[in-house]
């Protein structure tokens, strides 16, 4: 099993793990985000869950 990655969330910096390519907690996120197109990379937890909260109550949010 491929060892994890220590990554920096692209929104407000807070250090996380990503298991990538292998099982990651973002699998295990009920909300399903388009890929980052503007320079960003993966979200924490908590930004992943802000980012999805504010495009299911405004569908044209993409950021």
């Amino acid at each position: 099993m491929p060892a994890s990655r220590r990554l920096a969330c692209s929104r407000c910096g807070t250090e996380f793990s990503c298991g990538m390519p292998g099982p990651c907690w973002c699998a295990e996120e009920p909300a399903r985000l388009p890929m980052p197109v503007s320079g960003e990379d993966c979200l924490c937890r908590d930004c992943l869950r802000q980012a999805a909260e504010k495009i299911a109550s405004d569908p044209a949010a993409t950021s």
